[in-house]
């Protein structure tokens, strides 16, 4: 079953719980060009389902990088982790804004091999962030008090 079957009454309950906002990024649907994706958290090609516990919002850089990726090494440990799960895991926990809420720095393992999978601070992704900052629109107003001053 690919994706465009998940139903209209389920893509409307997952883009409810993540709060039209990437599960990865955090980036808001209202900022994005182009529409948020349905992300897999365990990809179909790994033994995923359509079921709703499996799905989030994920911005297309973001579900572009993660592919079929659901672990990676921690850079820090160099233990294999598996990848953040945005509906399991809170963002806050494992995740911090750096540079004025331009870069995201993993706090923990998970957060760690997330960052470097999913590519989180690409220089599309750090010079988009740079212009909203500038605007007044970024870090999301729930992500404010993860702004770690580096």
């Amino acid at each position: 079953m690919s994706s465009s079957q998940i139903s209209e009454e389920v893509r409307a309950r997952v883009r409810n719980q993540a709060n039209n906002q990437c599960g990865y990024c955090r980036s808001l649907q209202k900022y994005v060009l182009g529409i948020l994706e349905i992300d897999h958290i365990i990809p179909k090609a790994k033994g995923g389902t359509d079921d709703e516990e499996n799905l989030w919002l994920a911005c297309r850089l973001c579900n572009g990088y993660k592919g079929t990726q659901t672990e990676g090494f921690d850079p820090v440990t160099n233990q294999k982790v598996k990848l953040f799960n945005p509906r399991q895991q809170k963002w806050s926990h494992h995740f911090a804004w750096t540079n004025n809420g331009t870069h995201i720095m993993g706090l923990t393992a998970f957060g760690r091999v997330t960052v470097v999978a999913l590519q989180l601070n690409n220089i599309y992704a750090v010079t988009v962030r740079q212009a909203w900052v500038s605007a007044g629109w970024h870090p999301p107003e729930n992500d404010t008090e993860d702004i770690i001053s580096h």
